[in-house]
């Protein structure tokens, strides 16, 4: 996996740095991973990058790092991803920099790609997504493109692997010479301001910063990225008589000319976005009817009266293809993985092996891999190919807009629903994706409440105990999908609950607004989305449960069989839990299984199914066509079954989330916080269930 990184200065790098920068959305992560041959996440919406990854590759022979900076409109930057591009495009001292832009929207695009090159002169101009634009009718000349920008441009089709040999070779140009880059144009009094102001901020950082760059910043009072300038420099240029009485002129003398504050600020900003209007004017054709498809799409995805019921229909839609599809692969994973325990019991015997340590590692260690890999595989190898497709679709942004208003009622940030959608893949990205919330306040409230979403490692139990609770038969697999939207549409209305209350109590505060950018809809390639989705997640999922769940079975074997005073230890823990549990639902044994289940979800109905195996209760794993009966005859009720599902969606984060929560926060109360909170929403949503349910028993 891409790790993090922050480039040194000169010399503190053995391989040049070249920065993949631009807007959100526009394929620098699919060029990353084209490039280096790594798996950078990748998908049809903003937002997916929150910190710099690098990764290597070798053009001709020479060793190049890549770093895939996070998605900026500006590096007048706001939120702390914006800030973490800005820096290490400005005080990372990149080699080189590729801007990467969508053909499509090039203009918009093209703002980021002006400012870059008031930094650096070794910039290559990426126009990717030439496939989408030519589908819609855009033409660009590259070569007029790069005669206005003073840059070389290179037209790439990342997803195809178009145009990338052709973009490394200009790389490789780049990196032996910068080209000249054509400065905007200011208004004629910043220009004059500029006159007086540059040459001085030239002398005094003698080439360490871009002059220009800077004293732009300087006359906007943009003072953060200042400070950051003069950290960066590490002494007094910045702050010295002469750069002091130059800026002071310059200011005077724009404040005479009526441009000062906000007025002046906007007016630098308008002459960038009205040169790359100029540009694209030159170099761009453009049909009038581009966009309208989309436009057309976004009236069914995002309408006022069709945006909620389409989302929950789709992820209806969604379950039931996975749990009416996962069944028989379920069932012959099943007999082909159980019969082979037979033939390992015997081996063993063949070795002379001891009784205990034929059951430790057949009927404890395997036995619990073989319901893992069974039960787990197919659904999630239907499931996640299906939410993937979507994503690469373009509607998980949909999604977002959809919800906003939602969360603003709540008094959060809209972007709360972007880490919310990172939660189904894993909590714990959902939880470093926080970064991208400016407020410390909502960031904090989409930490507290990202748990709320049911991840990876939940969905298998949620699919299964629906599943077979639920559905009697194929044909009432469609009510059972229905169930399953309806428990994540709970676990989000949980998420609106708890975060307005959170904001009327110990975060008390006001939304702030967020830009969310649509991304066009986009033909998902199937092969690439199918290979992704099994590599990626599937089996990063399946292997991570089956790491856990070795040890986890040894240690229900052990419970069941060590005695202590006539009684196992299984008995005696769960003996201790019962009361506890049976107010909420459960029983001693599924309490025991949630705790041992910290370190990973996915493990939670295994170990269930294990105990009761390992106490004599259930007699074989069976399939999951076969789970409901084996459940019953051990007391389970569809009341038991409802409360395991609920209290699945609500308690306490795995381990691994709830370190990066620590990490994120930094905080032991707020760690502690988020680990009580939805065990106690989840103790008391299944106390209320089981008292209302037992009703009807």
């Amino acid at each position: 996996m891409a790790q993090p990184i922050y480039c040194p200065p000169d010399g503190g790098r053995k391989t040049p740095a070249v920065a993949l920068a631009g807007n959100p959305n526009v394929g620098k992560s699919t060029v990353f991973n084209a490039l280096t041959g790594l798996r950078q996440h990748t998908g049809n919406w903003a937002g997916k990058t929150v910190s710099n990854a690098s990764g290597q590759c070798t053009y001709r022979g020479q060793p190049l790092t890549l770093v895939d900076i996070p998605g900026s409109y500006s590096l007048d930057a706001q939120s702390a991803d914006e800030k973490a591009a800005r820096d290490f495009i400005c005080f990372g001292n990149p080699d080189a920099v590729i801007a990467v832009c969508d053909a499509s929207v090039l203009e918009r695009n093209l703002a980021l790609a002006l400012q870059i090159l008031e930094v650096t002169g070794r910039v290559v101009v990426c126009v990717n997504l030439m496939d989408e634009a030519a589908k819609k009718g855009i033409r660009i000349d590259a070569k007029k493109l790069s005669a206005e920008l003073g840059v070389p441009v290179v037209e790439t089709s990342a997803r195809s692997g178009k145009g990338l040999n052709r973009l490394m070779e200009t790389v490789d140009a780049v990196l032996k010479g910068p080209s000249a880059p054509h400065a905007v144009r200011q208004l004629p009094a910043v220009e004059e301001a500029l006159s007086g102001l540059v040459p001085v901020l030239e002398t005094a950082l003698q080439g360490r910063l871009p002059a220009r760059f800077l004293a732009l910043r300087m006359l906007a009072g943009e003072e953060e990225i200042v400070n950051r300038a003069a950290e960066y420099l590490g002494d007094e240029s910045l702050s010295c008589p002469q750069v002091k009485k130059a800026l002071w002129k310059a200011l005077h003398y724009l404040e005479e000319q009526g441009l000062f504050g906000q007025k002046l600020r906007d007016a630098i900003s308008a002459c960038t976005v009205l040169r790359a209007e100029e540009i694209c004017c030159e170099a761009v054709q453009m049909p009038l009817t581009c966009g309208k498809r989309d436009r057309k799409l976004d009236r069914f995805f995002t309408g006022k009266w069709t945006a909620l019921p389409v989302m929950l229909l789709l992820m209806a839609l969604v379950f039931w293809i996975t749990m009416a599809g996962a069944n028989i692969p379920s069932q012959l994973l099943s007999e082909f993985l159980l019969g082979l325990e037979p033939a390992m019991k015997a081996g063993l015997q063949a070795l002379h092996a001891p009784g205990w340590l034929t059951g430790m590692l057949v009927d404890g260690m395997y036995h619990i891999l073989a319901w893992v890999v069974s039960v787990m595989l197919p659904p999630m190898a239907i499931f996640f190919p299906l939410f993937t497709l979507l994503e690469d679709f373009g509607y998980l942004p949909r999604v977002a807009f959809n919800l906003d208003r939602c969360f603003q009622k709540a008094k959060a940030c809209g972007r709360q629903c972007l880490t919310m959608l990172m939660g189904f893949g894993c909590n714990a990205v959902g939880v470093s994706g926080a970064k991208i919330i400016d407020s410390p306040r909502e960031r904090l409230i989409a930490i507290l409440t990202n748990v709320f979403v049911p991840c990876n490692g939940r969905f298998p139990t949620l699919l299964l105990l629906i599943g077979v609770f639920f559905a009697g038969s194929q044909g009432n697999s469609l009510l059972s999908a229905l169930m399953l939207a309806g428990v994540v549409g709970l676990g989000i209305l949980i998420t609106f609950l708890i975060s307005r209350l959170l904001s009327a109590t110990i975060l008390k505060g006001v939304p702030s607004s967020f830009t969310l950018e649509l991304p066009p809809y986009r033909r998902p390639q199937v092969g690439k989305v199918i290979v992704r989705s099994v590599l990626d997640r599937t089996l990063f999922v399946l292997g991570r449960a089956v790491i856990v769940a070795a040890p986890a079975g040894l240690i229900i074997w052990l419970m069941a069989n060590v005695t202590v005073g006539g009684e196992t230890l299984l008995a005696l823990c769960a003996g201790f839990l019962d009361p506890l549990a049976r107010l909420i639902g459960l029983d001693g044994v599924i309490l025991i299984a949630f705790i041992l289940g910290f370190p990973a979800n996915e493990i939670v109905l295994p170990i269930i199914l294990m105990a009761y195996t390992a106490s004599g209760t259930l007699t074989d794993v069976g399939s999951a066509m076969d789970l409901g009966r084996q459940l019953s005859a051990c007391g389970w009720t569809w009341v038991t079954a409802l409360c395991v599902i609920l209290f699945s969606l609500c308690h306490w984060p795995c381990s691994t989330t709830l370190l990066t929560i620590y990490k994120e926060t930094k905080s032991v109360k707020w760690t502690a916080l988020a680990f009580l909170i939805p065990t106690a929403a989840g103790f008391a949503l299944c106390f209320l269930t089981a008292r209302i349910g037992g009703m009807f028993l």
